[in-house]
């Protein structure tokens, strides 16, 4: 990927679109205090340098617990064996094409991977565990946290410089 230049409009323009994606070209445009077309020509430039990587919908886990059941969050911490780059790399990939999985991160120091998982229950759980853990001659050290209440959850990126005009 190469490098991309972005201004201030452009860090006004991802501030906006990562509090609300769904927002119309005309209205992103408004708020940012841009042209339509010169919105749609900058977010188009910011997509295809791979600043904006996908466009989701956040869905609510407690207004959908009636219909899909609570379910059971977990941070698992992961410390393997061996760590060649290979190993790691291998288990990264195996783990981050999970469903279970909803982040991975390769962390330093202390364990060597810090996973968060969302399954319907702990069967699920178990049945997690022994696919990803359990069967991987490689996996040390497995240590769970089940969350009882998740207080805050908020995936946008801080952008300082992107004040409003």
């Amino acid at each position: 990927m190469e490098s991309i230049d972005i201004d201030e409009t452009d860090l006004r323009l991802l501030d906006a679109l990562q509090r609300d994606a769904s927002l119309s070209n005309l209205a992103l445009a408004a708020q940012v205090h841009v042209s339509p077309p010169t919105c749609l020509r900058r977010v188009k430039r910011l997509l295809d340098a791979g600043l904006i990587e996908r466009q989701i919908a956040i869905l609510s886990a407690d207004r959908l617990a009636p219909v899909l059941g609570h379910g059971l969050s977990a941070v698992v911490e992961v410390s393997l064996d061996r760590q060649g780059a290979e190993l790691l790399d291998a288990f990264e990939q195996r783990v981050s094409t999970d469903d279970a999985v909803q982040q991975c991160y390769r962390v330093s120091p202390g364990p060597d991977f810090v996973l968060i998982v969302h399954v319907a229950d702990m069967p699920a759980y178990q049945a997690l565990a022994q696919r990803l853990f359990t069967a991987d001659a490689n996996v040390r050290n497995v240590k769970a946290f089940f969350s009882v209440k998740r207080a805050k959850f908020e995936p946008k990126l801080v952008i300082p410089s992107a004040g409003r005009p």
